[in-house]
């Protein structure tokens, strides 16, 4: 039977901040919704309990403060957590006397919200005495030779601490692998940590990695661990590790070779015990020839590789990855939904999967709930695969004399309908990157 996630509810009224929480917080595997005020917060925490609550101490009616009030009166046992200003770190100590489990001030520190997440996380398994699965730990789904393959190199990889990377196109599921062969390693009861080094701005990844101390640079008001200290014990993932700044590519092969690591403005060298996994959606031979990855470490981490198949070549695994998503959906969602139908299906394995099982997933999320009962069917479908006739793709057409700014907005708005509105995957296959698309989505005021 399939452990439940826990489940973090955000509540703020910068859109900004609860998309960058909400992708933070489902990128490191938990369930989380996000809201923009405290009516809506306490008509979703009656709706479904999450296991932790987020919350601003100043939102538009009833304060973040009233909220917990209330909160704590029906559910003293909810673990909420506030989130304040440098300047009201006062508003925040009250906060705690009245029941809040801790506080957080912005900008937002990602390592100490990670290790807080981890926190409750362990507190709930210990109070319910559940085995819950560790965070976005789902498992590879799939029979086909390919996966079979796959599953053999991870299992090979399981009795042992050697570095592997993992190599693949983008959406084929290098993280839920890293994770698989965690699981089934003797560090299973230690941190895995996952950091894309692709989405951290160039001049924070260093601190991010190795940690630093308090003063190191303007705005380290305190010192903060890196991502090899987190990890102690456990396991490290590097997603993306060829959008590396190469000049930092050296430091890190040294601190691969030695085991030990210093902070930023540190002194004295921190030891640690990771197995590192590391991921690339490019090929490393090309990589390495681009000068994006450097020879050496990579061959430094790639004692295994482990090679992702895209989705187009194991459509025999489209059914059985179909029915995992159904049920999970419905379960998330609250809904009744049986399966796939034949129709239905025969449309998903005509379909080239792109953003390979990241799309198919966001596919099912999508009929899950437009269906809500009984069995999935091609009206349920995207508009874009409701369209697809045996051997063909989705296509744009645009008349001559179309304006170049036009045809844009149809190729963009197109693309994004296509990978269920994912944006980081129409970036990808636009050549763009988010901040871009993002952008656009304002200028045709599409924002939402």
């Amino acid at each position: 039977m399939d452990q439940p996630r826990l489940s973090v509810l955000v509540i703020d009224d910068e859109p900004a901040l609860r998309e960058v929480l909400s992708l933070r917080i489902a990128d490191w595997g938990y369930d989380v919704r996000a809201v923009e005020d405290a009516a809506q917060g306490e008509r979703e925490i009656e709706r479904k309990r999450p296991d932790l609550v987020l919350c601003d101490l100043v939102l538009p009616g009833s304060s973040g403060m009233e909220l917990l009030k209330r909160v704590k009166r029906r559910d003293a046992q909810l673990p909420v957590v506030m989130i304040t200003a440098h300047g009201n770190v006062d508003g925040a100590v009250e906060a705690m006397k009245l029941g809040a489990t801790d506080f957080l001030t912005k900008p937002l520190d990602t390592v100490a919200l990670f290790a807080l997440l981890e926190a409750t996380a362990s507190d709930v398994r210990k109070r319910q005495g559940l085995s819950l699965e560790q965070p976005g730990t789902n498992g590879l789904v799939g029979q086909s030779r390919a996966m079979r393959q796959v599953q053999r190199t991870i299992d090979s990889l399981a009795s042992s601490d050697a570095s592997a990377i993992l190599t693949g196109e983008s959406g084929t599921g290098k993280e839920v692998a890293a994770r698989a062969i965690h699981a089934a390693s003797n560090r299973r009861d230690k941190p895995f940590v996952a950091i894309n080094t692709a989405a951290i701005p160039e001049g924070l990844i260093e601190s991010e990695v190795f940690g630093h101390e308090q003063g190191a640079f303007t705005g380290a008001t305190r010192s903060r661990p890196g991502v090899f200290e987190m990890a102690s014990g456990g396991t490290l993932f590097l997603d993306e590790i060829a959008e590396m700044p190469i000049a930092l590519q050296p430091k890190l092969l040294r601190v691969l070779e030695e085991g030990q690591a210093r902070r930023l403005g540190g002194t004295k060298d921190i030891k640690f015990d990771v197995r590192v996994l590391a991921a690339t959606n490019r090929a490393p031979a090309q990589a390495i020839r681009d000068g994006r990855l450097r020879e050496d470490l990579y061959y430094r981490l790639n004692v295994f590789e482990v090679l992702l198949p895209p989705l187009r070549e194991r459509i025999e695994d489209i059914a059985v990855l179909v029915q995992h998503f159904v049920r999970e959906f419905s379960r998330k969602h609250k809904l009744d939904v049986d399966g796939v139908g034949d129709a239905a299906r025969e449309q998903l394995e005509r379909h080239s999967w792109p953003g390979n099982v990241r799309e198919l997933r966001n596919v099912i999320e999508r009929a899950t709930i437009v269906a809500r009962s009984g069995w999935i069917e091609p009206r349920h479908l995207p508009p874009y695969l409701q369209m697809l006739k045996h051997g063909s793709e989705p296509t744009l057409t645009v008349p001559a004399g179309t304006t170049l700014a036009e045809a844009e907005r149809l190729l963009i708005l197109g693309t994004l309908e296509r990978v269920g509105n994912n944006k980081a995957e129409a970036a990808r296959q636009l050549g763009l990157d988010v901040k871009t698309i993002r952008n656009k989505l304002k200028t045709y005021g599409r924002d939402e």
